[in-house]
C-alpha cells in the first residue's frame, strides 16, 4: 500500500510538471528549409552546422526566408549571430500581399544592427512605417548585443504587446494594432558595397510557443525601458503610473480653444473618427479656423503629438505660447516645432540653413537632413521641456535641442523673424499650441507628461 502511494505521488507530480512545461515548436528541423519560401530578393540561403546561413548579395532587394505558416499570438525564441558591416533582422506579423507593392514583404521585424548605432532588439515596420522603436530610446538595450559571437533573442507578440530582448536584456516594448497575423521570416539586407558581397547572418534553435502564453511571458518590463504606445487616443496601465495624461481625448474638442477667442473655433477644424484634422484653405497662416491652444499653460513636460501631413502641407507645434503677443493677423507667437512637406513646400528653402525644415526649431535652429520622416503614416512628435532645456524629437530620434535664457538664445533670436518680440521663447510657462497654416494636417494621441 505503501508502495502504491509513493507511486501515485509521483505519478501526480510527473504530471503536474509536464503540465507546466512550455509546448514549444520548433521552425526549422536543422537539416533543410522544409517549410519556408524565399521572397522578394535572390541572396542564397543554405543549410550549415544546424543553422540556416543567409548570404547577402549584391544587385538584389532585402531577400526574405519566410514560414509557410501564418501566426498570431506567439512567444519566439532564436540564436542569430551576424556578420559586421551587414544588416539584417527577423520579421514576425508579416505578409506579402500581391496588392501591396507587389508583395513586398512589410510588418514587424525585430533589428539585427552590429554597427556603432546599436540597434539590435529595436522593432521596425518594414516597407511601412519606418521605425517604431529605435534604440536611442532604451540605452541598457543598446549593450545587450555582442559581435560576432551567438546572440539568444526573445519576441513577445501577444494581443497588442510586442516585446523583445537580446541575451535575456528588455530591448523595446511597444503597444500596437496595426497587423494581427502574419509570417516569421528571416532578413537577408540588401547591399550597396561590394566589399559586403558575401557577408552572412546566421540563425538556429528557431522556436515558437502558442499555447498558454499568459503562463510564460515575461513579467512587465518596468526596469528603466520606454514604452511606445502607438494605439490612437489611448492611454495604457503603464503611461497612467508614470504620469501622461491625454491632451485631447479623440472625441470632443474639450481642453483646448481658439488662439484668438474665448471657445474653439467654429470652421477650419474638424473631429473625425479619432483624428483632429486641420481642413484645407488655401494655405494661408491662421486665415480660416486659426490656431488652436490648451485652456491652460504648462512650464516642465514631455508632449506628444502624432501628425500626418498631406503632399505640400505646412502646420507646426508651438510650446511658450502667449496668445496676448500678437492680437493681429497670422498666427500667435511662440517656440515651434515646424510641421512640414520638406520636398513639396517652398518654406523648405527658406529661413536660414534650413532652420524652417520638418522639425526644426522654426526660423532657429535646422533639423538633420536625415531625420526618420515616415512620408504617408503618422509620425511622432515630441517636445521635451526642462527649465532652460529643450528637445525636438521625431518617432523616437533625438533632432535638435537647446538652452535657452542665456545670452547665445538671445543672439539667435534676434537674427531670426521673432527678434522684435520682447522676450521670445524666455517664458517660464506657456500655452501649447497646433497651427492652422491653411493646409489639411492630422493630428491623433496628443499626450503630455509633466516634469517637476
Amino acid at each position: 500500500m505503501k508502495r502504491n502511494i509513493l507511486v501515485l505521488i509521483a505519478t501526480v507530480f510527473i504530471v503536474s510538471a509536464s503540465a507546466q512545461e512550455a509546448k514549444w515548436q520548433d521552425l526549422f528541423n536543422g537539416r533543410n528549409l522544409k517549410g519556408w519560401t524565399k521572397l522578394n530578393g535572390t541572396a542564397e540561403y543554405k543549410i550549415q552546422e544546424k543553422a540556416i546561413v543567409g548570404i547577402s548579395k549584391s544587385g538584389t532587394p532585402n531577400t526574405f526566408l519566410a514560414t509557410n505558416k501564418m501566426y498570431d499570438d506567439f512567444i519566439l525564441e532564436f540564436d542569430f549571430k551576424v556578420d559586421d558591416g551587414l544588416n539584417s533582422g527577423v520579421q514576425f506579423r508579416s505578409n506579402s500581399l500581391k496588392e501591396y507593392q507587389n508583395g513586398r514583404v512589410h510588418g514587424y521585424q525585430f533589428e539585427i544592427d552590429p554597427s556603432d548605432r546599436s540597434w539590435t532588439g529595436g522593432v521596425y515596420d518594414e516597407a511601412r512605417r519606418g521605425w517604431l522603436y529605435p534604440m536611442t530610446i532604451n540605452p541598457i538595450g543598446q549593450k545587450a548585443f555582442k559581435h560576432n559571437q551567438w546572440n539568444k533573442a526573445r519576441i513577445e507578440a501577444i494581443g497588442n504587446s510586442i516585446r523583445t530582448w537580446v541575451n535575456g536584456v528588455p530591448c523595446a516594448d511597444i503597444l500596437d494594432d496595426v497587423t494581427k497575423s502574419g509570417f516569421i521570416a528571416l532578413q537577408v539586407h540588401s547591399i550597396n558595397n561590394k566589399e559586403l558581397e558575401g557577408k552572412t547572418v546566421s540563425w538556429r534553435n528557431i522556436r515558437i510557443l502558442t499555447q498558454d502564453l499568459d503562463k510564460f511571458r515575461s513579467r512587465e518590463n518596468t526596469d528603466g525601458i520606454e514604452q511606445v504606445n502607438t494605439i490612437a487616443n489611448t492611454i495604457s496601465e503603464r503611461e497612467a503610473r508614470e504620469g501622461w495624461k491625454l491632451l485631447w481625448d479623440g472625441k470632443t474638442t474639450n481642453g483646448w480653444r481658439g488662439a484668438k477667442l474665448d471657445n474653439f473655433p467654429e470652421k477650419g477644424w474638424s473631429v473625425d473618427n479619432g483624428i483632429l484634422k486641420v481642413q484645407k484653405s488655401g494655405g494661408g497662416e491662421s486665415t480660416n479656423g486659426g490656431d488652436i491652444v490648451t485652456t491652460r499653460p504648462y512650464k516642465n513636460f514631455m508632449l506628444k503629438v502624432d501628425f500626418k501631413i498631406t503632399e505640400g502641407a505646412n502646420s507646426g507645434i508651438k510650446y511658450f505660447v502667449d496668445t496676448n503677443l500678437n492680437k493681429g493677423a497670422g498666427s500667435a507667437i511662440g517656440c515651434e516645432f515646424q510641421i512640414l512637406d520638406d520636398k513639396k513646400h517652398p518654406d523648405a528653402k527658406l529661413g536660414v540653413a534650413g532652420n524652417r525644415t520638418l522639425g526644426s526649431l522654426y526660423d532657429l535652429i535646422a533639423a538633420p537632413d536625415n531625420k526618420p520622416f515616415r512620408p504617408g503614416f503618422f509620425n511622432t512628435a515630441m517636445v521635451v521641456v526642462k527649465g532652460n532645456h529643450v528637445e525636438h524629437w521625431l518617432n523616437g530620434v533625438k533632432i535638435i535641442e537647446y538652452e535657452r535664457n542665456n545670452q547665445m538664445w538671445d543672439a539667435l533670436v534676434n537674427y531670426s523673424k521673432y527678434k522684435d518680440w520682447p522676450n521670445f521663447g524666455n517664458a517660464e510657462e506657456g500655452l501649447l499650441l497646433l497651427q492652422d497654416h491653411g493646409d489639411e494636417v492630422w493630428f491623433q494621441n496628443i499626450k503630455i507628461k509633466e516634469l517637476e
